[in-house]
């Protein structure tokens, strides 16, 4: 039966998955690069301060 089930995948539910796995990768990608950024902002002010 479990075997029934794997077959019954389809090529959209593949496609589906895959979109949602690219957008949570992108996603995180630009959360992350746009913390460094921020971070780097910040350090680049105190650095002015002093």
């Amino acid at each position: 039966m479990d075997s029934e089930l794997f077959y019954n995948i389809s090529l959209l539910d593949l496609l589906f998955v895959a979109a949602i796995a690219l957008l949570i990768a992108v996603s995180g990608g630009v959360l992350y690069l746009s913390t460094i950024e921020w971070r780097d902002r910040r350090r680049q002010g105190r650095d002015k301060k002093m």
